[in-house]
């Protein structure tokens, strides 16, 4: 029956939450609050706290299996992401520190843990914002993506050191652990595409992960992320994250539930709450003047600031484990930082474009990683999106003698197609500054190798604009698809699975043919 009334209420105000546009996760942490207030009628027992506690424990160690499966050094070791995360946090940290133990007159110990805590940014609500407006794979949002993880990173030695758990001699045994990543892959690649992928995703977090390392008297989460960060080379981490995802979710509601339950926010909380919300728009500040210093541009840099202006779930989880006292006080800042960093991201873009010409003289007057190309000089033909698909399309054409470029939004691609020695530039399909400013006075057709169908009709859309009257084709997964893509302006679109099915017989037909 308890369980029952959780589920209710978690979903009437995650929907109520999401029904005027704030994330789901600010509902799930009034409903725990609404418990709370009526747990006199529901009669919550230590035994339903207990399986509460148990469900959110095992919703943060799948946050950080998840977290591990994107965490790939080429996106890591980048000076806008080492040194804007490290950056931010040391400079907010020391910031908030003399500030908190001025006004709330705690221990320095304290106040320097919940300076911590109020230093990182949401992984959830900005790896949710921008997957839902296909900007994971942009450099902005990458960039967001590997602050966050450091500053992930950094609040796992802040519980481990903080906790004061001593390791076991059996902990030495971590660093033998890319032994087991070959053993891993193949466990991968043997458990398909279904229910067993699953259930080896949940084995790596929940018990050899999160558990094995508590068993040696580590961090169950750093156990979690390490076994994540173990799998994501492998060609099917994406999709392991993808089938985790609505688990990790779920029991995530856990957290937010056992967070509101423990207690009804006093005022002293809701003042706390109230001050940290006036601060929040100098975090954004600082990490966009921090962006800059590193050379991106004013787009790049206020785009991964505004996905970043916001305080973190796992900073919550942080205090849960060191500060037990400022749970709440917490809790209610995270909500208030969600309240205002929602409708702030859903109009990021027309928000810059009003603030563009104020923005981009505050740019370096030096080359920036993110620079997009202003010629594409003597080439005939364009590619856009350097995965797979695009590959085999600029090798095919490069070796019929044509002139070929492609543009990328992925770094990491660049750098490889460099090696391999394919031209490949840097470009946001998306951005309004590449269409105006792009000059292709060769280019006779477009390619259009993209993932997202988004930005191939964006794409398409800005080149009939300009008055691209060169051929533009497309591929797409989907019928529905395909046919937004040429309303958009396209002359052909492909499915993609018909035209490998297409591409298969016509081999197997050449084989048959009859030998003259």
């Amino acid at each position: 029956m308890i369980e029952a009334s959780w589920i209710a209420v978690a979903f009437v105000m995650g929907l109520a939450a999401r029904s005027i546009g704030l994330p789901p996760l600010v509902g799930y942490l009034g409903a725990g609050f609404t418990l709370a207030g009526l747990g006199a009628h529901l009669d919550i027992g230590p035994l339903d706290s207990l399986v509460l506690e148990h469900i959110a424990h095992l919703g943060v160690l799948l946050l950080m299996f998840t977290v591990g499966l994107k965490l790939k050094l080429g996106n890591l070791i980048r000076r806008e992401v080492i040194g804007g995360g490290l950056l931010h946090f040391a400079i907010s940290s020391l910031l908030l520190l003399p500030a908190i133990l001025l006004i709330l007159d705690l221990p320095w110990q304290q106040g320097a843990l919940l300076a911590i805590a109020l230093s990182f940014s949401s992984t959830v609500l900005a790896a949710k914002v921008l997957e839902s407006k296909r900007e994971l794979r942009a450099f902005h949002g990458r960039v967001a993506i590997g602050v966050l993880i450091i500053q992930d990173l950094i609040a796992l030695v802040v519980m481990s050191l903080a906790s004061g758990e001593v390791p076991s001699p059996w902990a030495l045994l971590v660093f033998a652990l890319p032994l087991l990543r070959p053993l891993l892959f193949r466990l991968l690649d043997a458990s398909g595409h279904e229910e067993l992928m699953v259930l080896l995703g949940l084995l790596m977090a929940l018990a050899v992960g999160g558990y094995g390392f508590e068993y040696i008297g580590l961090s169950s989460e750093l156990g979690a992320l390490a076994f994540g960060a173990m799998l994501a080379k492998h060609k099917r981490a994406v999709e392991l994250s993808n089938s985790l995802w609505s688990i990790k979710e779920i029991f995530l509601v856990g957290f937010f539930l056992q967070i509101g339950i423990g207690g009804l926010p006093g005022a002293d909380a809701l003042i706390f709450a109230a001050v940290m919300a006036l601060v929040l728009p100098l975090k954004g500040l600082l990490f966009f003047a921090l962006f800059l210093r590193f050379r991106l541009r004013a787009r790049s840099a206020f785009l991964s600031s505004v996905s970043l202006t916001n305080y973190s779930e796992f900073g919550l989880i942080v205090t849960s484990v060191v500060l037990p006292q400022w749970t709440i006080p917490l809790a209610i800042t995270l909500a208030v930082s969600f309240v205002i960093s929602a409708p702030l991201n859903r109009h990021a873009h027309p928000l810059y474009e009003k603030l563009a010409k104020r923005l981009i003289p505050l740019e370096r007057d030096t080359r920036h990683p993110d620079e997009q190309p202003v010629s594409l000089g003597n080439s005939q033909i364009l590619i856009m999106g350097m995965g797979r698909t695009g590959r085999a399309a600029y090798d095919h054409l490069q070796e019929k003698g044509f002139e070929v470029v492609g543009l990328d939004s992925d770094p990491v691609v660049i750098e490889f197609s460099a090696k391999v020695g394919r031209r490949v530039l840097f470009a946001d399909g998306e951005d309004q500054m590449l269409w105006q400013m792009l000059e292709m006075p060769a280019v006779e057709a477009v390619i259009l190798a993209l993932n997202d169908a988004e930005t191939q009709i964006i794409s398409t859309q800005k080149l009939r604009e300009r008055g691209f009257r060169g051929l533009i084709v497309s591929h797409a997964l989907y019928e529905d698809i395909a046919q937004r893509i040429q309303d958009a302006g396209a002359d052909r679109t492909y499915l993609t699975m018909s035209e490998a099915g297409a591409g298969l017989a016509e081999h197997v037909a050449r084989d048959l043919q009859p030998k003259t």
